[in-house]
């Protein structure tokens, strides 16, 4: 299933549906590219990852620009997100619940993120 993009200022506690079963934080586009280095270096992974129709169903969620991301006040360092770091992927199950999640050096590393896209059970 092609990958979703949302962008502030979306209600995304809506992405907590039972429809979406990654979301992957990332930076925001400056100029049409991401600010964040980390982000750059997995995009075309999770590109070509959840590209195919059979992919499991994902969005791609955008924190904000640098400044925003680094306040505290960002929204996704809050309720329901807890975000620390960037690019994070997030596994929900059916119900949208997380189950778990990768962050920055994991999400980077291949094997890791192969592994944890595979499918299992969700409910």
């Amino acid at each position: 299933m092609p990958l979703q993009e949302a962008e502030p200022p979306a209600d995304f506690t809506s992405l907590k549906t039972g429809q979406n079963h990654f979301l992957i934080f990332f930076s925001s586009r400056v100029d049409g590219k991401m600010w964040c280095p980390d982000c750059v270096a997995v995009e075309q992974l999770v590109n070509e990852t959840f590209a195919a129709e059979s992919s499991p169903p994902a969005a791609i969620v955008y924190v904000g620009q640098k400044a925003e991301w680094k306040s505290q006040d960002n929204a996704f360092r809050k309720d329901p997100w807890h975000l620390t770091a960037i690019p994070t992927i997030v596994r929900l199950n059916d119900a949208g619940e997380e189950i778990s999640r990768l962050v920055e050096d994991d999400f980077l590393d291949p094997t890791k993120f192969l592994s944890f896209v595979q499918p299992r059970d969700t409910a």
